[in-house]
């Protein structure tokens, strides 16, 4: 009989446990029926937050940078190097964790720093930065990103436009001859489980604008800013898939940056390795906090479920809240779910308490599936 080897490559399970975390319970909890079971950990993420720290524990090293954040405050911020090989993850400078508790800028929130972070890689001698865009509190079409890489955004009158989406409706020329000279050499993949455009009904501000405390007004006031500043770059790149993600920053990327975009859970399985490690693996254990809907759209439990599926290995999943019917799951590639909120059903207990619980749903699954 085949040894068992477990592969655990679970998502964050955000607001109670890191990927790193959920991979240390689930571990805990199997070898405690199992004792002595092989396991290889492998946190990922999709290409939002979370998306350095898997690549720091799959051997990147850790590096951290000096950068503008969001309100224009300096903060720190952390990218991943291996090689010539940089991972960037726009939130560390740009996120939503920057803003204060209840406080947003919608209008004027920059990306300024996601710019810098990316030129930090640069000058690290990064080759290929893969820019993971998610979790953004911002929405100016990357604009403030490709100003701190050299670009100059101009008013009728000559002068600077202001920070943010909104100061976007002055904007009269774009100058994008200063840009960083060293982009031309770099690949730059943009990173993203979103495909959106960057502006319409399916755009930016319209569906990720209010989760960034824009109100009906300021949405419309984005999306009239960022068609014009799109009409002065160039409309065509606007209806691209990413062009929508982290507040149109992926706009920014592919009109001037040269980008490519690709989904971000299989950017990120191809820089964790992910192939060699499933090679080993006779069962692969994936989760995020919620399976539901989001997660069949790009989600990284459905680009891991996806990969094991094509290679003929099985998977189970873990998750903090479980809303997808089992046909659903069975369809995704996925065997059968082990929700937290199956054994504390109240969720503010559930998220609190997540490590022991998790390491409870690892004893069934042991039990299920590997035990005898």
């Amino acid at each position: 009989m085949e040894t068992a080897r477990v592969l655990v490559a679970a998502d964050k399970f955000k607001g109670s446990l890191t990927a790193v975390q959920v991979a240390e319970r689930v571990t805990a909890g199997l070898r405690r029926v199992v004792p002595g079971l092989a396991v290889e950990a492998l946190p990922v993420a999709d290409g939002g937050d979370g998306t350095v720290a898997a690549a720091v524990a799959a051997g990147f090293e850790r590096r951290e940078a000096r950068v503008t954040g969001p309100l224009g405050d300096p903060v720190r911020a952390a990218y991943a190097l291996r090689g010539d090989t940089a991972v960037v993850e726009m939130a560390e400078a740009s996120g939503l964790q920057h803003l204060p508790d209840g406080v947003f800028a919608p209008l004027t929130a920059t990306t300024y720093g996601s710019g810098e972070l990316l030129k930090a890689a640069l000058e690290a001698g990064a080759r290929t930065i893969v820019f993971g865009v998610g979790g953004s509190a911002t929405t100016d079409g990357g604009a403030g990103m490709l100003a701190a890489l050299g670009a100059r955004f101009l008013d009728a009158d000559g002068k600077p436009v202001a920070p943010g989406g909104g100061p976007l409706a002055t904007l009269a020329e774009a100058d994008l001859s200063g840009l960083d000279p060293r982009l031309a050499d770099v690949d730059l993949i943009l990173a993203s489980d979103v495909d959106n455009p960057l502006t319409g009904p399916k755009g930016a501000p319209e569906v990720y604008g209010r989760q960034k405390g824009a109100s009906e007004e300021d949405i419309a006031v984005l999306d009239a800013a960022l068609t014009h500043y799109a009409s002065v770059l160039g409309p065509d790149a606007a209806a691209l898939p990413g062009a929508g993600a982290a507040g149109g920053i992926g706009y920014g990327a592919l009109v001037a940056l040269g980008a490519r975009f690709r989904p971000g859970i299989e950017v990120m399985l191809d820089v964790l390795g992910f192939a060699s490690a499933l090679d080993r693996a006779t069962l692969v254990i994936t989760g995020e906090g919620s399976l539901d809907e989001q997660t069949l759209h790009g989600k990284a439990p459905a680009g891991v479920a996806a990969a094991a599926r094509a290679a003929g290995i099985g998977v189970v999943a873990v998750c903090g809240r479980l809303a997808l019917p089992p046909e659903a799951l069975e369809k995704a590639g996925i065997r059968r779910a082990y929700a937290l909120a199956e054994l504390e059903p109240d969720p503010a207990i559930s998220m609190v308490q997540a490590g022991p619980l998790l390491e409870r749903a690892a004893e069934s699954i042991a039990r299920d599936f590997l035990a005898g």
